[in-house]
């Protein structure tokens, strides 16, 4: 998203670290038995947890390490464009909020460009005029994806599921800072709603982020107590 704001700190980068340790010994694996892979990664979490700190974090640590490193932001790809989007949640009564607000067609045909090094137009928003502008780039040079968002570890076409286990309550604090929407009783819906959908998806997680930013393997995390949220999306 163009105008976007991260605050990214060493607890991201110290994540970034351990996590591109784990990706990059998943990927060698994977290119002995193809040397053609084309590795992609999801990093999930609710509004506020540090997605795209992360992320970002993430493309420069294993950018060190010789690979080129496309992220590609899910908040790109919202059916109602940015200035109808409150007007349209508000008239629905809240009830679309959630992965069905995504494009997951043209997400998932994209993640197949970068499969298939093509080059491709995907959408961009630009914050300062709620635009969406079309982005050409090229992805036979790129070895790693990594993708960005609330819902993005539901995606099929992923090597690596990143999970950051921080709920929107957690989170005030860097959703103010950031200042993307408006903090209000309107954004509160929305963020409960998110929360009951992103939270259903931590099962598919191959790594968990905590609280503090320590890295786990998901099969040994031990989450917080919280009420179970039974709730399945599709994402085609």
């Amino acid at each position: 998203m163009l105008g976007d704001i991260l605050l990214i700190g060493d607890q991201h980068r110290c994540a970034a670290a351990e996590i591109s340790r784990h990706a990059q010994g998943f990927r060698n694996a994977l290119l002995e038995e193809d040397p053609s892979c084309r590795y992609t990664i999801a990093i999930s979490g609710e509004s506020g947890a540090g997605k795209s700190e992360l992320s970002h974090a993430l493309a420069r640590e294993l950018k060190r390490s010789g690979l080129r490193v496309k992220v590609l932001h899910t908040d790109n790809y919202y059916r109602v464009e940015p200035m109808l989007r409150r007007e349209h949640r508000e008239r629905t009564g809240f009830r679309e909020v959630g992965p069905g607000e995504y494009d997951w067609e043209q997400l998932n045909r994209n993640i197949r460009d970068f499969r298939e090094a093509r080059q491709a137009v995907m959408p961009c928003i630009d914050i300062l005029t709620d635009e969406v502008d079309q982005l050409s780039t090229d992805f036979s040079s790129i070895d790693v994806l990594v993708v960005d968002g609330l819902y993005a570890i539901g995606i099929d076409d992923l090597d690596l599921r990143i999970f950051i286990d921080l709920t929107y309550h957690e989170t005030k604090k860097n959703q103010l800072l950031r200042g993307k929407e408006s903090t209000d009783s309107h954004r509160w819906q929305v963020l409960e709603r998110e929360h009951q959908g992103v939270r259903s998806l931590m099962h598919r997680a191959d790594l968990v982020v905590d609280s503090s930013y320590s890295v786990s393997d998901a099969a040994d995390y031990m989450p917080k107590e919280r009420s179970a949220v039974a709730v399945e999306y599709a994402f085609a």
